[in-house]
């Protein structure tokens, strides 16, 4: 008998050990996608130097991630629970290495990097802002006297960047999902929001380290070590200088892929976290089986996944939610693509400092936010709509806020010839489509087109186009300040204003709703749902009772 409880403890002990090396490698996986994700967003516009290709196309790229997130999306919210989750992660660690090393690679395939040349003409700056640059006068010249070159194709060399993008959206699709059901379905319901706090700790440190990764390298020469840099006749600084942008695409490669190997070698399912006897084991395995019989009983898709659809289509709370999670979207995800572009055109700062200056201001105030947030959460024991009230007003506080940066401003460059003249989560079984829909939603209407239609602005504002050999424009080399301002701030600011009458549209119906916790002091609550008859489609489509942690509920929230 003692050796069968020191069999079953062993046991307990070495499934307890797995379900925390799956919580380090899934942590380590999040630092890894987001270390890829936060680099390739700093480095858009060496990229766009390199290539000598306009905002909009740079914006193109950029959302191509979002298209091959796409293309797996809803395969892997509806379908990935159902297969062997850890494999799954660790085959989209390799892909996603897989794509940063094809975005590296023109680097080995092109020629070297050449600019067009020009005389410094030193001239202080009229300007109202400690933050702005001086001795910023400049003359920009073709390379080569167009009658005298030869005409070349213009490089494609750019789709291998776009390509590899598309494939490294597609390697990150499974780890967030499947990894997050993972730790709810073999953790204790207790210890999953924990477990789950640190992940999401990993996506904090991951951007951080890519920021740095990303200073460094836009401090590097795009060419270093094949020419001599002291023979250089630009710098940091100057709106011509490309880093060496596929160095850090390589060291995520190799990070993403180091990151996959832990995966290969994790059970596909874990006995529940805190099982301390024979019973509870053998009583798992018969729920276990008892799940799959269930599942194989339904009759496929269409069973489950239409009156879910129809559900959460007429959910107005979700609904609005999605309105305002896709105008949102569309105005951070312009600010933080473009915020290294705006900072080297706006202050004069060179790439390196303007992407650890994100990185230091930005995530630290990210990190805090998230502790004190959960520390609140659980001290005064908020309930959905006390959050909902708190969220939608500090976020109109910080929004009014935001209007202070349009008082930050700089007068345009001095540039002969340009600028002056020459003189020399809704029900918990509706929780995996439901997050799927709104993750599609927002990158098809956000995600995408954003970038796009942002970079095609910021293009319509440039004073002065790179000219190549034979006359050819290239990238945009300095941008009129003023109207770069208007658009990078203005835009966002107009978009954040119109999402806020969806975000109090759902207050106002929050407030006509009895959600779970209210009016309760601890314990469980009973969700009853009930078919109100033929005359309203948009009523509940299910009868069955849930029982529903209000704690675990705020956590999703």
């Amino acid at each position: 008998m003692a050796e069968i409880e020191k069999r079953i403890e062993t046991h307990r002990i070495r499934c307890l050990s797995k379900l925390k090396m799956f919580l380090l490698a899934i942590t380590c996986a999040f630092v890894s996608k987001t270390l890829s994700g936060s680099y390739m967003n700093s480095m858009l516009t060496q990229i766009e130097r390199q290539f000598n290709i306009p905002t909009s196309l740079v914006g193109f790229i950029n959302g191509s991630f979002e298209i091959g997130n796409l293309l797996l999306i809803i395969f892997v919210s509806y379908f990935g629970t159902k297969l062997h989750r850890p494999i799954l992660i660790g085959v989209g660690c390799v892909v996603m290495g897989l794509g940063c090393f094809l975005q590296s690679l023109p680097h080995f395939l092109m020629d070297r990097y050449e600019y067009e040349s020009t005389v410094s003409v030193s001239g202080n700056l009229s300007s109202n802002s400690f933050l702005c640059m001086e001795n910023g006068t400049q003359i920009f010249r073709p390379t080569e006297d167009p009658s005298d070159c030869v005409k070349e194709v213009k490089s494609l060399m750019w789709v291998y960047v776009l390509v590899g993008n598309i494939i490294r959206g597609i390697g990150e699709t499974p780890i967030m999902p499947l990894g997050i059901s993972y730790i709810e379905d073999f953790a204790k319901s207790e210890n999953s929001p924990l477990y789950i706090g640190f992940v999401e700790t990993g996506a904090i440190i991951g951007p951080l380290i890519g920021l740095l990764l990303a200073s460094f390298c836009a401090n590097v020469y795009v060419d270093t070590g094949s020419v001599n840099t002291d023979d250089l006749t630009i710098t940091p600084t100057d709106t011509r200088w490309v880093g060496a942008w596929w160095f850090g695409f390589l060291i995520c490669a190799g990070v993403n892929v180091l990151t996959a190997i832990p995966f290969f070698f994790l059970p596909k399912t874990l006995p529940k976290e805190g099982l301390k006897n024979n019973a509870d084991i053998i009583k798992n395995e018969k729920e276990e089986k008892q799940s799959k019989k269930v599942k194989k009983e339904r009759d496929g898709i269409t069973k489950d996944f239409l009156p879910f659809m129809k559900s959460l289509l007429c959910n107005p709370i979700y609904m609005l939610f999605i309105l305002i999670s896709i105008v949102q979207f569309n105005a951070f995800v312009n600010m933080f693509t473009f915020m290294p572009k705006y900072l080297e055109q706006q202050y004069g700062k060179s790439s390196s400092d303007a992407i650890f200056l994100i990185g230091i201001y930005n995530l630290p105030p990210i990190c805090i936010g998230y502790i004190a947030g959960g520390l609140i959460m659980k001290k005064f024991k908020i309930t959905v709509k006390q959050a909902a009230h708190i969220g939608c007003w500090l976020s109109l506080i910080e929004y009014l806020l935001h209007f202070l940066c349009f008082l930050m401003i700089c007068d345009n460059s001095s540039v002969a010839g340009i600028t002056t003249t020459y003189k020399g989560c809704i029900k918990p079984e509706e929780k995996s489509l439901g997050v799927g829909l709104h993750t599609f939603c927002t990158r098809v209407f956000a995600g995408i087109p954003a970038p796009i239609y942002f970079g095609a602005l910021v293009d319509s504002t440039c004073l002065h186009w790179g000219i190549l050999k034979c006359g050819e424009s290239g990238a945009c080399r300095i941008y009129d300040s003023t109207n770069f301002r208007y658009i990078y701030l203005g835009l966002p600011s107009a978009l954040r204003g119109i999402s806020y009458i969806p975000a109090f549209l759902i207050l106002i119906t929050l407030k006509k709703r009895r959600l779970p916790g209210e009016n309760v002091s601890s314990g469980t609550v009973l969700i009853e749902a009930k078919v109100a008859g033929k005359e309203n489609d948009c009523k509940d489509m299910h009868q069955n009772s849930k029982v529903l942690n209000d704690d675990e509920l705020k956590t999703k929230l």
